[in-house]
């Protein structure tokens, strides 16, 4: 009886060690790919409402009294099968031109600093060459008039918000905007741009995030 408990431990203990070692070969989990300047295959360009970030940021820059509607959040290297690169090195500095540069752009300086960090540095382009892609990509795409800033709230389906969006921008593709909310509120609109900056499909994970039926657009500060 203790032969045949030894054999089975020794069974047990084998198998274990054979799990282990096969669970360190192959991660359950897919790692994301270094981060390389200019390694990526397409842009997002994404557009705060401004007044939905000012109801939990009030504090910030751009929620004293300006009036924002849409401010651009970022213009964001993505992968088409998913995820982005970020922070990649080498991680300039911003010069005193790019910085007036970029805050003719950003609606404050503590955004324009963390965008071209993060995602500025993975463009390849340089910072110069990052903040004139961000200018090109705000000027190819056209606000709609019924989402201009406006005094009072306003309530919109997502889908109606992108309708919106492809009636003013009417290259862009059915998959290529994605609507994405804060709670009940509209919090941004992302464009999915080819790296020639022209209106393109999303890739792989870039969707609308919004509730069922009507969204709050808030008023602006």
């Amino acid at each position: 009886m203790k032969k045949l408990f030894t054999i089975f431990a020794l069974i047990v203990l084998t198998a274990g060690s054979i799990g282990l070692i096969s669970s360190r070969q192959s991660p359950s989990h897919k790692e994301r790919p270094e981060a390389v300047a200019g390694a990526f295959d397409y842009y997002l360009l994404t557009l705060s409402w401004s007044p939905t970030f000012c109801l939990t940021h009030k504090d910030d820059a751009q929620c004293s009294g300006k009036g924002y509607g849409f401010v651009l959040h970022g213009l964001w290297p993505q992968y088409a099968q998913g995820g982005w690169p970020q922070s990649c090195p080498p991680l300039s500095k911003l010069s005193a031109e790019q910085r007036s540069k970029g805050l003719t752009l950003f609606p404050t300086q503590k955004l324009l600093y963390h965008e071209w960090r993060k995602h500025g540095t993975c463009s390849g382009l340089g910072a110069t060459g990052y903040l004139d892609a961000a200018d090109k990509a705000l000027a190819a795409v056209n606000i709609p008039e019924q989402l201009q800033p406006f005094g009072d709230s306003y309530y919109f389906k997502a889908q109606e918000i992108a309708d919106l969006f492809r009636k003013s921008n009417p290259k862009i593709p059915a998959d290529g905007i994605a609507v994405i909310c804060s709670g009940p509120e509209l919090a941004e609109v992302r464009v999915c741009l080819d790296k020639d900056l022209r209106f393109a499909a999303c890739g792989k994970g870039v969707r609308t995030q919004c509730r069922n039926g009507n969204i709050r657009v808030p008023p602006k500060r």
